[in-house]
């Protein structure tokens, strides 16, 4: 016959499951039917003690609560995982010894029904009482035996939901992880080349340049993996990595920052302005011979934070690797990182304000940590 499987091996149980729940929710049930019979025996003058009613209904719901929880209790992942011989060969004969072993108890708990009949035995109350309710109470069976079969489509539904949520984040980290790897190399090889340039006329330059390499080689190391860091940290990178360009471009360029202090804790992607930053360089203040200018301000607007770096040297039509479709590695970078963390809740603009004038702004949501960090970064002009 059956064998009951180990409660170790079943998933995890509904809350509705819990025993007193199912077999407290079953006695109400039967209790609610209980109330419906005598108000329809009530309509046809038929007297009968309401509380007679709610035992007898209360009593046979409750016997069939417990005996479905054992079911689901022994036998669930094998009801979850039954095929059409399994359930005829052995569901079908069990729905059966249930439901005549639930009236068996039934009967023997209410030795005094049927009502206005004469004296009968157990055997005869027992037969009288197969033969009125025993496919009732099949029905009662099959019902919570298709109760358990959709808890199971319904547990298996949400596994692969979840299991497809965890896949579609785990892609994600990968890809993020994926550019960042791109982004750190970017970023090395055009300040080597800077450093190599200096080389040729200022070898002090160059070596002060190498050691601010370090510094920030060191503050991406110890970032490792992660992909949202505050914006002071952010802005600590920044200005060290303007300082580097200030001295490799000898005061040719007016560096502004701007950065509302409210905003020192604000969440913001990993590297998110240094490729910026360094766009802004190579494609329109390194034509400049002086009066370059650089500005970059953080702003808040309502819900969104608000980033952008405006320069002058070049305009987007003068420049054909400048155009609002991609930028290279650094901007195409950039852009896809965005997408993956806020997907469309942020936008990426780059626009020609004058004549030789670009300003890239990029919009994210405004998000702050759960605990605040104490350290304030000094923004100022470098």
């Amino acid at each position: 016959m059956l064998k009951p499987l180990s409660i170790t091996h079943m998933r995890a149980q509904p809350a509705f499951m819990h025993p007193v729940i199912f077999v407290g929710a079953s006695v109400l049930l039967g209790m609610l039917f209980a109330l419906q019979e005598w108000m329809s025996v009530r309509l046809w003058n038929y007297h009968i003690s309401i509380w007679v009613l709610l035992k007898a209904w209360a009593v046979q719901y409750f016997l069939w609560g417990v005996l479905c929880w054992l079911m689901w209790r022994w036998l669930g992942p094998r009801i979850q995982q039954a095929n059409a011989v399994w359930i005829v060969t052995q569901v079908l004969p069990l729905s059966i010894i249930t439901s005549v072993a639930e009236e068996m108890v039934w009967v023997a708990c209410f030795p005094h029904l049927p009502l206005n009949h004469p004296h009968m035995t157990y055997w005869q109350r027992l037969a009288f009482q197969l033969d009125a309710e025993l496919i009732d109470s099949m029905v009662i069976f099959w019902c919570a035996f298709c109760l358990f079969r959709g808890v199971g489509y319904y547990q298996r539904f949400r596994q692969e939901k979840d299991a497809a949520a965890q896949l579609s984040v785990q892609l994600a980290q990968a890809q993020m992880a994926a550019l960042r790897m791109q982004l750190n190399p970017h970023f090395l090889f055009n300040t080597m080349n800077s450093i190599s340039s200096l080389m040729r006329t200022d070898i002090a330059a160059a070596d002060t340049m190498l050691e601010q390499l370090g510094n920030l080689l060191r503050i991406t190391l110890e970032r490792g993996e992660v992909q949202f860091i505050s914006l002071n940290d952010e802005m600590e990178f920044v200005e060290m990595y303007l300082a580097m360009q200030e001295r490799r471009f000898m005061g040719r360029v007016r560096q502004q920052l701007s950065v509302n202090p409210e905003l020192h804790d604000a969440l913001v992607p990993a590297m998110i302005l240094q490729p910026l930053i360094e766009n802004a360089y190579a494609h329109g203040l390194s034509k400049l011979d002086r009066n370059g200018l650089l500005v970059i301000e953080v702003t808040r607007e309502d819900r969104y934070l608000t980033l952008s770096v405006f320069n002058n040297g070049a305009g987007l039509q003068s420049n054909q690797e400048v155009s609002t479709n991609g930028q290279g590695v650094g901007l195409a970078n950039i852009k896809s990182r965005l997408q993956l963390h806020y997907g469309d809740e942020q936008t990426f603009s780059i626009r020609e304000v004058a004549r030789d004038q670009v300003e890239v702004t990029i919009k994210l949501p405004l998000q702050f940590p759960a605990r605040p960090t104490d350290k304030l970064t000094r923004f100022g002009t470098a």
